[in-house]
């Protein structure tokens, strides 16, 4: 019975459509855009700072009518509530014990049709020095560009940056392509700007 409602409102588009809404009623706006030719990629999100992001994600993904997912271990997909984590956008990943994490996932990205990866490379709204580096790998091994997205809540923006693919070089990418593009975003800044920008990838 649950399935059937959830089923009949997804077909509508009712959900999207409020989602939407909100995020325009709430002030919100989009600066920027996804290229159309993109049909899979890594959305890198930054700030991470409140409980809301995954909130405003939700009302972004219903704004720009994008197939927008993260990833989940398989066993939060099976019933009965597994039709919540698709809904949201969740895509399973199986992972076996020949495989590390970077691999299960990038084999997951791989395998999707038409899809957009978010992930928080900060991991924590916690203040944190350095990102966590599965995001970059990911999209290395899945061959797919980065899209910077910026959570600027000082002014109600949700900023894209234009795709880049992963060199090989997390460093040099991360001060050509992250440190510039987050650093005009207002709000709190996390301790990893300024480390990346001076050179600092090691600090805990």
């Amino acid at each position: 019975m649950v399935a059937l409602v959830y089923n009949r409102w997804a077909n509508k588009g009712i959900m999207d459509k409020l989602l939407g809404f909100i995020f325009t009623a709430l002030g919100w706006t989009v600066v920027g855009h996804v290229p159309d030719h993109v049909k899979k990629a890594t959305f890198a999100v930054c700030p991470h700072n409140t409980w809301k992001d995954f909130f405003l994600g939700l009302g972004l993904r219903a704004k720009i009518r994008r197939n927008i997912g993260f990833f989940g271990k398989a066993e939060l997909f099976r019933p009965p509530f597994g039709f919540v984590f698709k809904w949201l956008g969740g895509v399973p990943v199986v992972r076996t014990s020949k495989e590390n994490i970077v691999e299960s996932y990038a084999k997951t990205v791989v395998e999707a049709e038409d899809k957009l990866f978010s992930l928080a490379p900060e991991g924590t709204r916690e203040n944190v020095q350095k990102l966590r580096t599965g995001f970059y790998y990911i999209s290395l091994k899945a061959n797919i560009p980065i899209i910077r997205v910026g959570f600027d809540f000082p002014k109600k923006q949700v900023t894209f940056g234009e795709p880049f693919m992963p060199s090989g070089d997390f460093e040099a990418d991360m001060k050509k392509y992250f440190v510039p593009f987050f650093k005009q975003i207002t709000g709190p800044h996390k301790g990893w700007i300024k480390n990346y920008e001076n050179d600092k990838f090691d600090e805990s």
